[in-house]
């Protein structure tokens, strides 16, 4: 049993472990809450101790629900949202709230405070925007440190450490400050296809000349699945581990969804490039891999050896998909806490209501579901949500009619995201679907339907976990590198086709989808 690895995967509002075997097998698996701050419109923050406590409880339930000893577990790596944590030189909180308390020492990823900053990059033409599909996010790292610098310069003046959340994890089990390079190159602007990633006229450029000091950055990146050492003694104690246990560089959350739903593709480059993954939670990323640089309109990238090795990756995606359908819930005024009951009653009454009026159900209400900016393909973090098609009834029926074209819409932009991949050349007609999503049957639905794609879902019961497990399992050894890992550690996948008498209602559905996007633009102009 001593060939067993431990993966922790921290999202938007808990963090999750399981304990997996060498074949990719979960045995135990385990969540924790952990607390967000929302002290201002667009402002959302963690308290970083607060997620390290929930990991080791997370790591400690997970444990025990296996049934193994802490010595059989010989690696564990992270995966994480894109959040910044900020330390000071002792490594003590710093604050990144405009109200000064000390606990919230991290920007959550999807923080839109620093849009105007995110503008300021964007306006440069400096290189490396070019390799973030030239759409710098207020989601991504440099704008949030811009915006740290200007409106809190004494937190600025106090930091020592700056991380993304994968990252501090990896510090906090090992002592490590190395870096990751999925993180740098898809959050930082490290461009890690070139011997020296950094470009320091950019950070001089927008006002961060001081960012290696205050950050602590290293000069080069750590690629994923690098051993970075034993758990410390104290971390090993708090995990309910040993300290033989190995510690690899992890990744942002999407990626290792990417690695658990594609890795058994790994080292067959052309196979790869046929098959895209759909990370779907809070957000949705659409990852596609390929031998050579890409891009699509509106993505993220091409990054290089930020996953799998020697492969390109570019990411598209939505700000809100899994947060948008909980903002339906509460929004309206049938609503309660958007709980995992709340759904299922809605989406066992929304399957109700088609068994009397099919996919026709609320057919003249229509939603663009940009409510938190339209990342991928128009790269317009300053775009909204619109709703058309409103009447006065405010009933539970109503809500399950908004929920339902709430989720058409989801589908629809990314069935959006999937045409710019294909006009970009990407010869793909798999769709792996990952995350959340994947226990919400009527996206499920929707993701084959509305699309016209055939999609595939990972057999395992968390591709995300599964995912960063291989990063732990080549931490450890037990496997020589990632293309090894995925190749012995992926789970078969089942098929779903579209549905063929769907075509005609959704095509119907995306020429209006796309001509909303024309009539918003249009009013933001006048």
């Amino acid at each position: 049993m001593s060939e067993l690895v431990c993966a922790v995967d921290v999202g938007t509002s808990s963090a999750r472990s399981a304990i997996v075997d060498r074949t990719g097998k979960l045995l135990g698996r385990a969540e924790h809450p952990i607390a967000m701050n929302r002290p201002a419109p667009d402002h959302a923050e963690h308290d970083s101790e607060d997620i390290w406590s929930a990991v080791c409880a997370a790591v400690r339930a997970a444990r025990e629900r296996a049934g193994v000893a802490a010595s059989d577990i010989v690696g564990i790596s992270f995966d994480a949202t894109c959040s910044l944590v900020v330390r000071g030189s002792a490594g003590e909180h710093v604050s990144v709230s405009a109200g000064g308390e000390a606990r919230w020492d991290t920007i959550a990823w999807l923080d839109h405070r620093a849009l105007a900053e995110a503008d300021e990059c964007m306006a440069s033409g400096h290189q490396v925007v070019d390799f973030l599909g030239r759409a710098m996010s207020p989601e991504m790292q440099v704008p949030k440190l811009m915006w740290l610098k200007r409106h809190l310069p004494e937190s600025w003046a106090r930091a020592g450490h700056v991380f993304d959340l994968a990252d501090f994890l990896t510090f906090k089990a090992s002592g490590s400050t190395a870096r990751s390079q999925c993180t740098l190159a898809c959050k930082w602007t490290y461009l890690a296809h070139e011997e020296d990633g950094w470009r320091p006229d950019f950070f001089t450029a927008m006002g961060l000349e001081d960012l290696f000091d205050r950050a602590g950055l290293p000069r080069r990146a750590s690629l994923p699945g690098t051993d970075l050492g034993a758990l410390t003694p104290r971390a090993a104690q708090q995990l309910g581990l040993t300290m033989a246990c190995r510690v690899g560089t992890g990744v942002i959350d999407a990626y290792a969804g990417a690695l658990g739903a594609l890795g058994g593709l790994a080292g067959k480059t052309s196979a790869i490039e046929r098959h895209l993954a759909l990370i779907a939670g809070t957000s949705s990323c659409v990852m596609a891999m390929s031998s050579e640089p890409r891009r699509f309109a509106g993505c993220w990238g091409p990054y290089y050896d930020v996953a799998l090795p020697g492969v390109w990756l570019s990411e598209g995606g939505q700000s809100a998909s899994g947060a948008l359908l909980e903002h339906i819930v509460r929004w309206h005024g049938q609503g309660r806490s958007p709980d995992a009951e709340t759904h299922r009653r809605i989406v066992e009454r929304i399957m109700e209501l088609r068994q009397v009026e099919g996919r026709d159900l609320a057919g003249r209400l229509h939603v663009l579901p940009d409510f938190h900016g339209n990342r991928s393909p128009h790269a317009d973090a300053h775009a909204v949500g619109v709703v058309s098609g409103l009447t006065l009834d405010s009933s539970f029926d109503s809500l399950c009619r908004l929920y339902w074209r709430t989720a058409v819409a989801i589908a629809l932009g990314i069935r959006h995201i999937l045409d710019s991949v294909a006009a970009a050349g990407y010869q793909a007609d798999r769709l792996h679907v990952a995350g959340g999503h994947t226990r919400n049957p009527l996206l499920m639905e929707l993701y084959a339907d509305a699309t016209g794609w055939i999609t595939v879902e990972p057999e395992t019961e968390d591709a995300v976990l599964l995912g960063t497990a291989m990063l732990a399992a080549v931490a450890a050894g037990l496997y020589p590198d990632l293309n090894a890992a995925g190749r012995a550690m992926s789970r078969t996948g089942v098929e779903r086709h579209p549905a063929p008498e769907a075509r005609a209602r959704f095509d119907r559905d995306y020429r209006i989808f796309l001509e909303m996007h024309r009539h918003r633009q249009a009013l933001d102009q006048m």
